[in-house]
């Protein structure tokens, strides 16, 4: 799920406005809450996510799905029009995109900064708190942290701030020594 989060133009440029009419009519905590209600729903559901994304399914289709997500989630205004216009654009595919790019927005109009953690295992509200502390240290902002659980990292961290990304896991490390047996 994290590659349909990558950033493209066109979800760069629907992000960009959606953030600044949400900075306009002073309604940024209420915009974020749906928009993070729009990213859970997205998460958890491939078959939303395969609508969305399917070049199989027609435009009109897919602005339905999104005028239904709208309605069943009782989005505020801002997001339910910001959905209707992705519909009615062609532009349903971009929503992944979207958010992503309102997230960042809001993080930096907020002071922090987006982490994504991935762990082998739930990290406990302890190690996330240190983590969090670390991070803050490190950066010189406060982490917003995201964490997944990936059990195929098998041990360790990767924590992507940004482009950056800070690999910890055992998996690479296994990997890396692979490698440089391979090449002895």
């Amino acid at each position: 799920m994290a590659d349909d989060f990558k950033q493209t133009d066109v979800g760069a440029r629907y992000a960009k406005a959606l953030f600044d009419l949400a900075l306009e009519t002073k309604a940024l905590s209420a915009v974020e809450a749906d928009i993070a209600s729009i990213k859970t729903a997205l998460l958890e559901s491939g078959e939303l996510r395969r609508v969305l994304t399917s070049a199989v399914f027609a435009a009109e289709d897919k602005a339905k799905v999104l005028t239904a997500i709208a309605a069943k989630a009782e989005l505020g205004s801002i997001v339910s029009k910001f959905l209707g216009v992705l519909g009615a654009n062609r532009r349903a595919a971009a929503l992944p995109s979207a958010i992503a790019g309102f997230e960042r927005l809001s993080a930096a109009h907020r002071g922090v900064v987006a982490a994504e953690v991935t762990s082998a295992v739930k990290l406990s509200a302890a190690q996330t708190k240190a983590l969090k502390a670390v991070l803050a240290k490190s950066l010189g902002k406060d982490p917003e942290i995201t964490a997944r659980v990936d059990p195929l990292i098998l041990g360790g961290l990767k924590v992507k701030v940004g482009s950056r990304l800070f690999d910890a896991s055992l998996r690479s490390k296994l990997d890396s020594l692979k490698f440089a047996l391979k090449r002895a």
